[in-house]
């Protein structure tokens, strides 16, 4: 394992799965440069959204998925696309649902 730490404008990740059964596979090479492989099962998808606007969290029922992610990089990455019947991007609509959705809660 490494002890590499984040540099700037560099995003961490983590995965956490409830069994190793969810694990499909792991590639790990030998030779310094080569690229590492890690997939596996989230499972049926249960919530997506944004932990305190600066993670990004996708929940399965097998899994979580986790990276650091703010809302601005969030809208600046996701495709400018406009709705016929929208002027807004759909990830601001969907950004504005989840808002709504946390204050209901809290």
């Amino acid at each position: 394992m490494s002890s590499r730490s984040k540099k700037e404008g560099e995003h961490a990740f983590s995965i956490e799965l409830k069994s190793k059964e969810y694990v499909k596979r792991v590639s790990i090479p030998n030779e310094t440069g080569d690229n590492v492989l890690i997939e596996g099962f989230l499972g049926e998808l249960e919530e997506l959204g944004l932990v305190e606007g600066v993670m990004l969290k996708i929940k399965g029922a097998s899994g979580i998925l986790r990276m650091d992610l703010q809302e601005k990089e969030l809208k600046e990455l996701l495709p400018k696309r406009r709705c016929k019947s929208h002027s807004r991007r759909q990830s601001d609509e969907f950004l504005d649902r989840r808002k709504g959705e946390k204050e209901a809660i809290q």
